[in-house]
């Protein structure tokens, strides 16, 4: 009876869930899942607990064949605050967190059961200002669950919005979240059992690992696509990045007569996603024939705020402003925020303000 139950209750919340797909379903639909603490999430290796703002732990829930965990707890990872708006229904996560991770006290007396959510079509979630929709495997459109007033998405949505593969082991019962987040290295080792250097990418280049591409296929890929070779040009760039919920790599480039190329580069698909190229030219600095380097503008930021360390810096940018190359730097530190605009070429700084973060 109780296996007929269980089976029952993932077929009223994948038919409720089909359902929200061809239009018929409330904006607000009660569903039934399960409360899964049996479940272990492992992000990067490492295994991970999460808890509301009220220190309460939160569990993954199983709903429809499907696990979902907490969007703010996800936020956290991302290192993006979360914001709820009850007037329109929006999760938004932006911004740089700068605070721990919640903590909590950890529900020892869990225990699996059935539990009633709600699937919300109504909810919008937005990343970094873009409205972002989610589907499953078949290409069905999912929606967020809200349970204990948590707001939960599909894992294989989450892993959208972190640039992760998504993997589960129906015998640990383990779901694992893996960025790839390390590019700078000699070899790259423990993908799928592979030994170090055997992995490879689509391009035919070393893969950084867990479906992304290498830093040093998306360099050749800006390069071929400029029509030019790594010995014509100089880097000042190569950075992987979120942007959209993605990871990218950012690559900017110049060449001897100093005319630079921009490009952003799709982590997981290598493919070219927009590129720049300044005819007005990169102009370096008077002495040294390049700019200075990331190591020098954070020292140069560092310098302005006493006490600050690199641990504080939570933005360190190569960017073009009014047709030069500047460093933009963020520092957060001692309750305040450091902005500064250094110049790439000189390494003076521009503009400097500080704002109390709790203003």
């Amino acid at each position: 009876m109780k296996s007929f139950t269980k089976k029952a209750a993932a077929l009223l919340c994948a038919a409720l869930l089909l359902a929200a797909l061809a239009g018929s379903a409330l904006a607000s639909s009660k569903v039934s899942a399960q409360l899964r603490p049996d479940m272990t999430i492992l992000i990067d290796g490492t295994q991970r607990t999460f808890y509301a703002a009220n220190g309460q732990q939160v569990h993954p829930i199983l709903c429809g064949g499907t696990t979902y965990l907490p969007v703010r707890a996800i936020g956290e990872l991302m290192g993006k605050l979360v914001d709820w708006n009850q007037t329109t229904k929006t999760v938004t996560l932006s911004g740089t967190r700068t605070g721990a991770p919640t903590g909590g006290t950890p529900d020892k007396d869990a225990a699996v059961k059935d539990v009633s959510v709600e699937l919300r079509q109504d909810f919008t979630v937005v990343v970094d200002g873009v409205k972002r929709s989610f589907t499953d495997a078949g290409g069905n459109a999912v929606y967020p669950l809200l349970s204990g007033g948590s707001t939960y998405l599909p894992v294989r949505a989450i892993g959208e919005l972190m640039g992760a593969s998504v993997d589960w082991d129906g015998k640990t019962k383990t779901v694992t979240l893996e960025t790839g987040l390390v590019t700078d290295a000699d070899t790259f080792s423990g993908e799928d059992g592979k030994p170090a250097g055997s992995g490879t990418s689509a391009g035919g280049g070393t893969s950084a690992g867990n479906g992304f591409i290498s830093v040093e296929d998306a360099k050749a890929k800006a390069l071929t696509h400029a029509g030019l070779t790594a010995k014509e040009v100089t880097f000042i760039e190569t950075d992987l990045e979120w942007e959209d919920g993605r990871r990218v790599y950012d690559i900017e480039f110049y060449t001897a007569d100093y005319q630079e190329y921009d490009y952003e580069i799709d982590a997981a698909t290598g493919e070219i996603r927009s590129f720049d190229y300044d005819a007005e030219g990169f102009t370096p600095p008077a002495s040294a024939g390049g700019p200075i380097t990331r190591e020098q503008a954070q020292k140069i930021a560092l310098d302005k705020v006493p006490g600050a360390d690199a641990s504080h810096v939570k933005k360190l940018k190569l960017d073009r402003d009014d047709g030069k190359s500047v460093y933009e730097v963020e520092i957060i530190y001692s309750g305040m925020e450091y902005d500064l605009e250094i110049d790439a070429a000189t390494g003076t700084i521009l503009e400097f303000e500080s704002d109390s973060i709790y203003d």
